[in-house]
């Protein structure tokens, strides 16, 4: 099986050396005193918690999967996941970046995205179980009641309870305005929940003394569509006074589905039969509650993808060291040996450095993301939380969509490094690109998050959004345009930028003359903008690395090579990506849907 090393060094320089995350924090009151110290110490506890208690989790829970009693309604995770949920509650790693006013430790959002990526490369299933609370914790801790923050937030906060966010249902999967799903007044202030909810994620398990379920629903006489929806919080277990959970809620688990991957994670059916539940937020205006939660999900989905890519790149990487095939083209390179290790192989390495730029590439976006929230939460100043508020609504669905598609095609090429063993499961590579492949569907199909990023995010506000992140790429350039040793990722990243600029009008024009012209250009687009981030954020690491060349420390070394190769070889699809933006909707729509 794969092993699985945190990347502690790459995180570090992530945070230290690119973002400078002790600076970015001092602008923030809540999170001013925090140091690097503190930060490394916390990374490498939950370095070793992710090596030592996850890891050895993932492979048992592909084998066994979750186990459903159609008796009594309950779901068994895998062999020790119960454990290993319990050893996570007892490090305090639930309260990592929670309000301390609930029992948090206060720590920011991007030391809790680190973690989380290490969590996610040792075990996307396992880390869904906590993962899921801290979008319901968000969302609570936005919208909730005074009586629901007291009751609800401490426990989720701890990892008494876990959560889970209900919007699917069997006819409606995007088109949240089918939701069926009715709220009943009962003249207390609670309501009667009933309905059914499928492709749930941890709606039921054995980790935790309560499920927190967040579930859209209509009230009676609501508007039809998702003008009508509201948000409800439904326990399993109604609380106690005290808070201890008491009488059992009428929702149950009607069975769990057996899926292409993620098998430890148990995706229920839930049925609702009158279930109580209290509103959260304002009637008719759940998904504005719900987005919270959402969003949370969609930057989280990213991280998943993100740890897959990892975890795949370092058991590739192992194993194209020692695996003997063939001898290099150009001659022997370990004559000692009965063939050279297939990792002098050109496109071996093709496939190795499309995954590790990837992982880098993707590290660099999704910390990044993860500080601009801290700033739109945490920053002194009104101004830079708005702008940080802008510029991670137009990252959500790139970080989304563009890192769980990298990641598929990463874990492929991984997986097609080990030959025929790699499709052999006791290899375990084959489980990340079964894992990875869920990513690009839920939470928004990556197709939603191409609409969302060009239609919502970026045509609707003019561009406002693009040209925040524009300005940044702008400023880089004009800084680094003199400088000799950055022209080979100056000039490409300086000339996308135009090209982006440039295909963004073309497309609102013709969006004005038909909206049809952005669903044939989204997917392209978004890949492209994806691009447009990795190669901004390629180009900043290859100048640290570059001015670091004299240390004599091969990871400089090895991340200018990287970014050389990002460069030369991934940057370019862009090309390709921008005609095809450009072909429009008439060759997609020519052909007769009786042809089909």
């Amino acid at each position: 099986m794969p092993r699985y090393t945190p990347p502690l060094r790459d995180i570090r320089f992530v945070l230290h050396e690119l973002l400078d995350v002790g600076a970015a924090l001092k602008s923030m009151p809540r999170h001013a005193e925090l140091d690097a110290q503190t930060i490394d110490a916390v990374l490498e506890e939950g370095a070793r918690f992710a090596q030592e208690v996850v890891a050895p989790l993932n492979a048992v829970g592909d084998r066994e999967g979750c186990r459903y009693d159609p008796a009594t309604r309950a779901v068994s995770t895998p062999s020790g996941f119960r454990d290993a949920y319990a050893k996570y509650v007892e490090g305090g790693w639930p309260a990592l970046a929670c309000d301390p006013a609930f029992g948090g430790q206060g720590l920011p959002i991007v030391l809790n995205q680190c973690f989380f990526e290490m969590l996610n490369s040792a075990s996307q299933a396992w880390t869904m179980y906590p993962g899921l609370a801290h979008g319901a914790y968000e969302a609570l801790h936005a919208h909730g009641t005074p009586e629901q923050q007291a009751i609800y937030l401490p426990r989720l906060v701890s990892g008494e309870w876990t959560s889970t966010m209900c919007l699917t249902e069997p006819q409606c999967g995007t088109d949240l305005g089918l939701v069926r799903t009715r709220a009943e007044p009962l003249g207390d202030g609670r309501f009667a929940v009933t309905g059914q909810k499928i492709f749930i994620s941890a709606g039921e398990h054995d980790l935790a003394d309560n499920i927190v379920h967040l579930v859209l629903a209509r009230l009676p006489e609501a508007p039809a569509g998702t003008k009508g929806l509201s948000l409800f919080l439904v326990p399993k277990f109604l609380p106690e006074p005290d808070g201890s959970p008491g009488a059992r809620n009428g929702v149950f688990c009607a069975g769990i589905e057996h899926k292409m991957g993620i098998h430890g994670i148990s995706t229920t059916q839930l049925v609702f039969e009158g279930a109580i539940g209290t509103l959260v937020g304002e009637p008719h205006k759940g998904l504005q509650a719900m987005f919270v939660m959402m969003n949370a999900a969609r930057l989280s989905v990213g991280g998943q993808s993100l740890g897959l890519t990892e975890a795949a790149y370092q058991g590739a990487v192992d194993y194209a060291r020692e695996r003997l095939q063939t001898r290099a083209l150009s001659g022997p390179k370990r004559a000692d040996l009965p063939a050279d290790p297939i990792i002098v192989h050109p496109d071996v390495r093709k496939m190795l450095l499309t995954a590790r730029a990837y992982a880098e590439g993707g590290r660099a976006l999704a910390t990044f993301a993860a500080l601009e929230l801290d700033r739109s939460l945490s920053h002194a100043d009104a101004s830079d939380r708005t702008e940080a508020a802008e510029l991670i609504a137009l990252l959500t669905p790139i970080v989304k969509a563009f890192l769980t598609d990298n990641a598929w095609i990463a874990t492929s090429h991984c997986m097609q490094v080990f030959g025929g063993h790699g499709y052999i499961r006791e290899w375990g590579m084959e489980q990340y690109v079964r894992d990875a492949r869920i990513n690009m569907i839920y939470e928004g199909t990556n197709t939603v998050q191409s609409l969302d990023l060009l239609g919502r995010k970026v045509l609707a506000d003019n561009g406002a959004k693009l040209k925040k992140f524009g300005k940044l790429v702008a400023a880089f350039v004009e800084e680094e345009g003199v400088n000799e040793a950055m022209q080979e990722f100056v000039n490409p990243l300086a000339d996308l930028g135009d090209k982006v600029t440039k295909l963004t009008t073309e497309l609102g024009m013709k969006a004005n003359g038909c909206a049809d012209e952005v669903g044939a250009a989204a997917v392209d687009y978004l890949r492209v903008c994806g691009h447009l981030v990795f190669a901004y954020f390629w180009a900043r690491m290859a100048k640290i690395a570059l001015e670091k060349q004299g240390s004599g420390d091969a990871f400089y070394t090895a991340k200018l090579a990287t970014a050389r190769f990002y460069f030369a070889k991934l940057l370019p699809e862009t090309a390709g990506l921008i005609r095809s933006c450009r072909a429009g909707l008439q060759p997609l729509m020519a052909m007769d849907e009786a042809w089909f």
